[in-house]
């Protein structure tokens, strides 16, 4: 099989799967069919395929694919089906690890989220103070700091559970829309019931951005 007829028979099924009634449950006898045939064709070709990519979702395109993959990430924000973090190689982020998975199942995020945050507020700087005068990991504003119950914001664990907590708080009141909530963390949630959604700030026009992509691109 070359690689064209192998694309066309792949984006076949990929748009099969889009037309799918949401409802269906379990394998076809055409998507048994169709992956036995993708499976030892791929065999012919010595590759291995392990159980999981033996999913039909492995012959979806791969655009549909990496957005199907984003929108089930915006999903499990609020889901509580994501996985702690894992020992990452960036010393930065490991050294706050286990506070941000503490953090993460307490108040039902997904830890990545957590450090897309802190990456664009402090640069994993614990003494970091803004010129509004925010301070620590996740730059709280001390009246905010001290509605959550933090004493420090420049105590690292401190300061990761109040902004874990106060992400939550955002989440919830604009119904797990991870935009609106980081708008609200950055210009405040007063300015996001005003406007409607993302104000019209330019930092908060950039800033939001800016962390989803990296939070979607962890």
């Amino acid at each position: 099989m070359n690689n064209m007829m192998f694309q066309q028979i792949s984006e076949m099924n990929a748009i099969r799967q889009f037309r799918a009634p949401s409802t269906t449950t379990g394998n076809s006898p055409f998507q048994s069919l169709f992956s036995d045939f993708i499976q030892e064709e791929m065999g012919k070709m010595n590759v291995k395929l392990n159980p999981h990519q033996r999913n039909m979702d492995l012959f979806l395109h791969p655009i549909a694919k990496l957005e199907i993959d984003k929108l089930e990430q915006l999903q499990s924000v609020t889901s509580g089906t994501v996985k702690p973090l894992k020992e990452t190689g960036n010393s930065r982020v490991d050294t706050y690890k286990q506070w941000i998975n503490d953090a993460a199942q307490k108040y039902n995020l997904d830890p990545k989220l957590i450090v897309a945050v802190i990456k664009h507020e402090s640069n994993f700087n614990p003494s970091a103070t803004s010129r509004a005068g925010a301070g620590g990991l996740m730059q709280l504003m001390p009246a905010t700091a001290r509605s959550l119950g933090v004493t420090n914001v420049y105590d690292p664990q401190q300061n990761i559970e109040g902004g874990a907590k106060y992400l939550r708080q955002m989440l919830n009141r604009y119904n797990g829309d991870t935009r609106l909530a980081l708008a609200a963390y950055n210009a405040g949630p007063g300015n996001v019931d005003k406007y409607g959604g993302i104000p019209p700030f330019r930092e908060t026009q950039n800033y939001v951005p800016k962390v989803m992509n990296t939070f979607l691109n962890a």
